[in-house]
């Protein structure tokens, strides 16, 4: 492929590590950032950017740990602090002087969570679509309110519960490890067969058991801080929270109460797995640059996004 649609490589220094990134579009255009979640790659994103490639300049990375970027070791290294670092070089690189649209998925939206709601990244981001990972604050105050005898919504938590047993896995010593350099092979099958995801995608990646083994580490270092002392994380950046409804990871009640931390807020459920941006490219690139389009045009009419709700 040649054209301003053509993927372009690069390698950004961040934080101490390099990161493989991927572009598409003009660099002229508005400039969309893709952050992938766990256990994938940038490679999890390409459907999606390649459809948006005509309107927007498209940046995926391989967050650290993953693809093409280095593995840094310990759990130190996989904090939200350095994500977020990773995020702001990306940012610099390929978008200096314009705010961007921001869209995470997964563990990529979780670690987004805490740039949108930060201070450092504040006015470097134009818009968030979040995408089955929420932020581990809310959450954690989401718990703390609704896990009480008798709340309507206790049922959904104990199942949200019951469905992230996984993450009590990732955190034994080597098992987890072992497990994805056991059952890495049969990771497409599962994902066609159960997640709709067209077997002629180019996910996952070759190094799938590796980055599987690396990204135990962000969940390692950042779950217990985050859900047992949970900090007050309002935002003032427009959201658009696109909630698969069938999605076994992420069920719907991790996103209740979001509008309390911000008033910038819509909600776009769709009927998909997990693996969204794979099984419904279209769809989601669609929405994506509706609701870049949306921000642009109220920020042209208004450059104080915070008096006007979506």
């Amino acid at each position: 492929m040649t054209g301003p649609a053509a993927l372009r490589q690069r390698r950004i220094t961040a934080d101490g590590v390099e990161l493989a990134a991927y572009q598409w579009g003009a660099s002229t255009a508005p400039a969309v950032v893709l952050v992938h979640g766990y256990p994938d790659t940038s490679a999890a994103w390409r459907p999606v950017a390649e459809r948006l490639a005509d309107r927007f300049h498209v940046t995926a990375f391989d967050v650290r740990g993953a693809g093409a970027s280095h593995r840094p070791r310990g759990l130190r290294a996989y904090r939200m602090s350095s994500l977020e670092a990773d995020l702001e070089a990306v940012l610099d690189a390929v978008s200096p002087d314009r705010p961007v649209h921001l869209v995470g998925h997964d563990w990529g939206s979780i670690h987004s969570w805490e740039s949108v709601t930060g201070t450092r990244l504040a006015g470097r981001i134009a818009s968030f679509t979040s995408i089955s990972g929420p932020c581990l604050d809310h959450v954690g105050h989401l718990i703390r309110a609704r896990l009480r005898p008798r709340h309507p919504d206790l049922p959904k938590l104990l199942r949200q519960a019951a469905r992230s047993w996984y993450i009590a896995y990732f955190h034994f010593p080597l098992l987890p490890a072992l497990t994805w350099r056991a059952l890495g092979h049969r990771w497409r099958a599962f994902l066609t067969g159960s997640q709709g995801v067209p077997g002629h995608t180019p996910y996952p990646a070759p190094t799938l058991a590796r980055d599987a083994a690396s990204g135990i580490a962000l969940y390692r270092a950042n779950m217990l801080p985050r859900l047992l002392r949970p900090r007050d994380r309002p935002t003032t950046v427009p959201v658009q929270l696109i909630i698969p409804t069938r999605d076994f990871c992420v069920t719907p009640v991790l996103s209740y109460g979001v509008e309390h931390w911000t008033r910038r807020i819509q909600r776009r459920p769709i009927d998909a797995g997990h693996w969204v941006q794979l099984s419904h490219p279209a769809e989601i690139a669609s929405r994506i640059a509706e609701f870049a389009d949306h921000v642009e045009a109220s920020s042209r009419c208004s450059p104080d996004h915070t008096t006007h709700p979506i």
